[in-house]
């Protein structure tokens, strides 16, 4: 897909999703091989600005538009990504297994949602509605992960 395209994607997102004209959010192009991410995004709150950053190189998804709106997501949820993390780190003591424990649930459970909200949104809006597979495939199969466990008697 060529960058143009993507920058069109990413304002037509930002219109869906009423983050523009509110927020300013520039789309940048990670060209950098060794960059192991597909997207991610910098957001500052006081100055109402996002950069979301895109892996043109080397993206680990197929579907980039996917990409674009997972990104923007994370930008919309962000009050509550920080909410949350506040009352993570002043309810428990630094580095605690609690701590810890605390914070990949609600990494996990964030990354569940955004995701989620993203391939509703893709279904309804996307040009690209396939979703990408890329992780997936990665993961070992159901019965992998059985392999070498003994029964339980």
């Amino acid at each position: 897909m060529e960058k143009k395209d993507l920058v069109q994607i990413c304002e037509k997102y930002c219109a869906k999703l009423r983050i523009s004209p509110f927020w300013d959010v520039k789309l940048q192009f990670v060209e950098d091989a060794s960059w192991r991410k597909t997207g991610d995004i910098k957001i500052d709150c006081d100055d109402r600005k996002a950069i979301l950053l895109l892996n043109i190189n080397n993206p680990k998804q197929e579907n980039l538009e996917e990409v674009i709106v997972h990104e923007l997501m994370h930008l919309k949820m962000y009050p509550l990504d920080q909410v949350t993390e506040s009352l993570i780190t002043s309810c428990f003591e630094e580095k605690t297994i609690a701590q810890k424990f605390a914070y990949q649930q609600f990494f996990t459970t964030l990354e569940q949602t955004v995701e989620e909200l993203t391939k509703c949104f893709l279904l309804e809006f996307g040009e690209n509605r396939e979703l990408s597979f890329g992780r997936c495939s990665l993961q070992k199969s159901f019965h992998e992960l059985y392999d070498g466990l003994s029964n339980l008697e």
